[in-house]
């Protein structure tokens, strides 16, 4: 891929979808703070990402979705909690859900894994780019361990390279969404995020250390 430069105009999700499809890596705001995309079943592309974050390879990468129907794709093992977090009020929005996957059901490139961690945006601009392209791999765009800038050019400054198109907008949240984590019951907290835990135990059972 051959780096864009930042637009001065505003992109569309085509222009978006288009630099995706060819195995680019897309810095853009999303409903918590910038994030990092790539297609899945791009190689080079993933490979790319974890470079840009120097992110230890065997951390998975999160997944955004556009919707039910897409989560159902993905193999997840569905289960009363996972239904309750789906239908919470904080679906769409920065609730991300790690659940179990079926290896007999799960897309190639979640050959190997034994659950994801997966997430419904509240943001327009993402969930129409998820529509016409599928599911994405979308993590935080920072250095691995280091706090997630809150501008693009803050992001370009902090990665060790450039990815190949860059979305200037701004974020919906200086936080990365809460972890939920549906595979055991109660469903465990991992990370506290944009939802307390004061909302989500409103609406289902959890524990947090």
């Amino acid at each position: 891929m051959t780096n864009l430069a930042v637009s001065k105009s505003p992109l569309t999700p085509s222009d978006i979808v288009a630099c995706l499809r060819t195995g680019g890596v897309v810095l853009l705001p999303t409903d918590t703070v910038f994030g990092l995309a790539v297609m899945p079943t791009k190689a080079e592309g993933v490979d790319r990402l974890y470079a840009l974050k120097a992110r230890p390879r065997a951390k998975a990468l999160p997944i955004m979705l556009a919707n039910a129907t897409q989560v159902a794709e993905l193999g997840v093992i569905m289960s009363p909690a996972i239904e309750q977090a789906l239908n919470c009020p904080f679906v769409p929005g920065a609730l991300t859900i790690a659940a179990p996957i079926d290896p007999r059901n799960c897309p190639d490139w979640l050959q190997g894994r034994e659950e994801v961690a997966f997430r419904i945006p509240n943001s327009a601009l993402l969930l129409d780019v998820l529509t016409q392209i599928g599911p994405l791999l979308v993590t935080s765009a920072n250095l691995a361990g280091a706090p997630t800038p809150s501008t693009a050019p803050g992001v370009l400054e902090q990665l060790t390279g450039r990815p190949d198109l860059v979305v200037e907008g701004k974020t919906g949240a200086d936080v990365a969404s809460t972890l939920v984590n549906c595979s055991y019951s109660p469903a465990v907290i991992e990370r506290i995020g944009a939802v307390s835990v004061a909302e989500l135990s409103q609406w289902l059972a959890v524990q947090h250390d």
